[in-house]
């Protein structure tokens, strides 16, 4: 599923707010993961309204994923709007992203309800290591629990695909570090894949075509990282998204690194302060257990007299300038 499909028809309002600085403590940096940039404050809404359009409804139930908090976002709710007629109760699902789970078990012809949520966030750009020789790769059979679905395959990052895996392995036969097998791939990718917009096609696709969007060229950064042992995934953000990749340090403590497909040169830390909506790429929603999504999509469902759901993912808040 396309961030922009999901994301295209909300309204996206920038809304810097430089008073919201004092909530935030100072994040502990990692001192040999990447460094923290500059921050940018944001608020950020995000929910569901819905209206009993066509007669009352019952057993309504929508689903509308959260921001939460990473190494280099911090998050706090600014504001709550939530109708009395809305139950509210929040799951995470694959351990990173958080579903606001909204019941409504009557809603009478005509009416409205709403649960949003306004959040401020505070988001840094992040700056790549200096020293790049002391990372190494991960013994998959070692790598933490939450980190392993990492390696394998997602909807439209084919990584165990034959023509993935040799292409990995002649990109980085020639490099002995870690930091420069992940380099390498990444500069391959933006040699090889020239930016053409049109519909999502995935990593195959776009090494086959030699072309692609940005989340085409981020598939298949991700899908040949994978099929060369290294974890990494999807970043989401509004209407974009990057990869980023995990390594060790000589610790053996992972870390993990970001980098830019599109535009300027950007490996090992990126210049980007939207905020994260999601990460990762391959998410069982909890509404359909045999489904998998890219991007964890909003859902809603209900009996009577069909209910419309408005969802609500936007930057700043209404009446925000």
């Amino acid at each position: 599923m396309s961030v922009r499909n999901v994301l295209g028809s909300l309204v996206v309002v920038l809304c810097l707010a430089a008073s919201g600085f004092g909530q935030f403590r100072a994040p502990e940096e990692d001192p040999k993961g990447p460094k923290l940039g500059e921050a940018k404050v944001l608020k950020w809404q995000a929910g569901v309204i819905v209206t009993a359009a066509s007669g009352p409804c019952t057993g309504i139930v929508g689903y509308a994923p959260l921001p939460v908090a990473w190494p280099e976002q911090e998050i706090s709710v600014a504001e709550e709007d939530i109708s009395p007629a809305c139950r509210v109760k929040n799951e995470m699902v694959e351990g990173t992203v958080k579903v606001m789970v909204v019941s409504i078990p009557q809603l009478p012809a005509g009416q409205e309800a709403k649960a949003l949520l306004t959040y401020e966030i505070r988001r840094h750009a992040l700056i790549a290591p200096t020293d790049t020789g002391i990372y190494e790769m991960p013994e998959s059979r070692k790598l933490p629990r939450d980190i392993r679905p990492y390696l394998a395959p997602s909807p439209k990052i084919e990584s165990s695909n034959p023509k993935i895996k040799a292409a990995a392995k002649e990109i980085t036969s020639e490099k002995e570090k870690a930091w420069q097998k992940v380099e390498a791939i990444y500069d391959w990718v933006r040699a090889k894949v020239g930016h053409q917009k049109g519909p999502v096609k995935g990593a195959l696709a776009a090494l086959r075509d030699g072309n692609g969007d940005v989340e085409d060229s981020t598939s298949l950064f991700i899908a040949l990282c994978r099929a060369a042992g290294v974890p990494a995934r999807t970043v989401w953000v509004p209407d974009h998204c990057y990869p980023e990749f995990y390594l060790l340090d000589d610790d053996g403590k992972g870390h993990w690194f970001p980098c830019e497909m599109d535009g300027n040169r950007s490996f090992g830390g990126i210049n980007e302060t939207r905020p994260i909506l999601q990460k990762g790429d391959n998410f069982r929603p909890p509404y359909d257990r045999r489904d998998r999504q890219r991007y964890l999509a909003e859902y809603l469902t209900g009996t009577g007299g069909k209910p419309k759901a408005k969802f609500v993912r936007q930057l700043g808040a209404p009446g925000a300038p």
